[in-house]
């Protein structure tokens, strides 16, 4: 399974959004919510959890043991944190990486990887979407 997840924050901190993208079994589900207000990084990372959880919705639990999942993100921070090469300094984003952590060990696998902004393009317009909806 292949995912794209984004997050922004306009103001950092100011309003904040998500956006995932989902892609398996030739569907692609793309989506976009307003978490409130955060920083970039914190609604970086709740993109990454929203679709991990979303992804277990999707499909039954026998086949999420069995699932290995790729999440692409433009974040360079988050990818570095989850991949264990950077530590979690920031208190605000420590509760976050522990929530990661604990959705991805419902998977056979779960690799994160960074990917330049403009490969992040459907994600990164999901979140513009949520920002920018009067909902």
């Amino acid at each position: 399974m292949i995912v794209y997840t984004d997050g922004g924050s306009r103001g950092n901190p100011g309003p904040a959004a998500l956006g995932a993208v989902i892609q398996f079994g030739g569907t692609k589900k793309i989506y976009g919510e307003k978490i409130g207000n955060a920083t970039n990084n914190i609604a970086e990372y709740s993109a990454i959890i929203f679709a991990l959880k979303k992804i277990k919705q999707l499909v039954s639990k026998e086949k999420t043991k069995k699932l290995t999942v790729k999440i692409f993100m433009d974040s360079e921070l988050a990818v570095r944190q989850l991949n264990g090469e950077y530590k979690i300094e920031n208190t605000d984003l420590q509760p976050l990486w522990l929530a990661v952590w604990n959705l991805k060990i419902d998977f056979k696998k779960v690799i994160f990887a960074h990917v330049p902004r403009e490969k992040n393009k459907e994600a990164d317009r999901a979140v513009n979407r949520a920002l920018d909806s009067s909902l």
